[in-house]
């Protein structure tokens, strides 16, 4: 199966509940030898809930909360070193360095986002390192599934998410904004918002199913999902179905808070 893409930038997914009324009617019997009895009123029936607001499209960055007092930024593709700096104030030098590739980090960031709602990934291009150990399994033919075991392998990647300030990491990002936004641009959206691609598979993550121990399919060299409609999900989901439904809580407990952050100065659309 596709390797981990670790570093999870990243909140909640906005459902929509569609209500039913039931309309219904009563037919008033007459009494002889009395007169017939009027018409009954028509029924009463439910008020509609008033419309609800459309999600927004256009997610406004939050503002940069020191700008008058940070260093101008380089080009981006000279930006490693001061994003491995900043990057190593929140989580520890160490740390970074047995978890994530040192070189290209904003390109490869912005790409694995782009891609995490879609079928594959660039492997090439994560911003991660490979998980350590080998994918384990339990069970053989029909009752061959994911071990619970197997979670143990993300542990470091969820601690990682779980270890900065969500503010912190938020602010990090506004202040490198336009690096994101440049490689962006570069990936083919000249008149695209990174944020607004970011919030959007943030979403689309957070609505990852749940699944109890997947039961798998080995046709040929790879692992399968058993269960058709698990296969089908993305490769984002996938990573998330794939760690563990307790460490995939975590992930999306952190995405909801980032998300909050995100979002905060959208409106939704007028009419």
């Amino acid at each position: 199966m596709k390797k981990f893409t670790g570093w999870l930038l990243a909140i909640i997914v906005l459902a929509a509940a569609v209500v039913g009324f039931h309309f219904w009617q009563q037919r008033p019997a007459p009494l002889p030898p009395a007169p017939p009895v009027a018409e009954a009123p028509p029924p009463v029936t439910e008020a509609p809930p008033p419309p609800q607001p459309e999600p927004p499209t256009h997610y406004p960055l939050p503002e940069n909360p020191a700008p008058a007092e940070q260093a101008a930024l380089p080009a981006l593709d000279q930006s490693d070193a001061m994003v491995r700096e900043a990057l190593n104030g929140l989580f520890g030098k160490k740390r970074l360095a047995e978890l994530l590739h040192p070189q290209e980090l904003v390109r490869r960031i912005v790409v694995t986002v782009d891609n995490l709602p879609r079928q594959t990934l660039a492997v090439r291009l994560l911003p991660t390192r490979p998980v350590a150990g080998a994918f384990v399994t339990t069970g053989q033919d029909d009752e061959l599934a994911i071990a619970p075991e197997n979670a143990a392998r993300y542990a470091p990647y969820v601690r990682l998410a779980e270890m900065a300030d969500p503010a912190q990491l938020v602010a990090l990002y506004v202040r490198f904004y336009p690096l994101f936004q440049r490689a962006y641009h570069d990936l083919g959206y000249p008149d695209g918002d990174f944020n607004d691609r970011l919030v959007v598979v943030i979403d689309h993550l957070l609505a990852t199913p749940e699944a109890a121990a997947p039961r798998l399919t080995q046709p040929h060299v790879l692992y399968q999902f058993a269960d058709a409609r698990l296969e089908a999900q993305s490769a984002g989901r996938k990573i998330l179905l794939r760690m563990g439904n307790d460490n995939a809580a975590r992930i999306k407990a952190v995405l909801r808070k980032l998300r909050v952050l995100l979002t905060a100065g959208a409106q939704p659309p007028q009419d």
